[in-house]
């Protein structure tokens, strides 16, 4: 790996680690629930960007698939949220 790439990847994984510790601050202190579910959808992605990071960084394909699943799965919860939030139920 070059070092270019090596500094790269470790500045954008301090840049997503930020990113979700201010995530974190909001879904801790939002002062309504669309904050807070904003901020966790913020946190997956987050999460989800750190591991593409990693998986640049390591040369595996391994991390790409777990962010694929992240990615799908924090979907459909942020799908789930916002209908709970504005119907008060999910399933109907």
């Amino acid at each position: 790996m070059s070092p270019i790439l090596a500094w790269g990847t470790a500045l954008a994984m301090l840049c997503f680690a930020v990113a979700m510790l201010f995530a974190l601050i909001r879904l801790f202190r939002g002062p309504a629930a669309q904050d807070r579910v904003l901020a966790l959808d913020t946190m997956y992605m987050n999460a989800m960007m750190i591991l593409l990071v990693l998986g640049i960084r390591f040369d595996t394909m391994l991390y790409f698939e777990v962010a694929l699943i992240i990615a799908m799965l924090g979907f459909v919860s942020s799908v789930a949220l916002a209908k709970f939030l504005l119907r008060g139920e999910v399933i109907e």
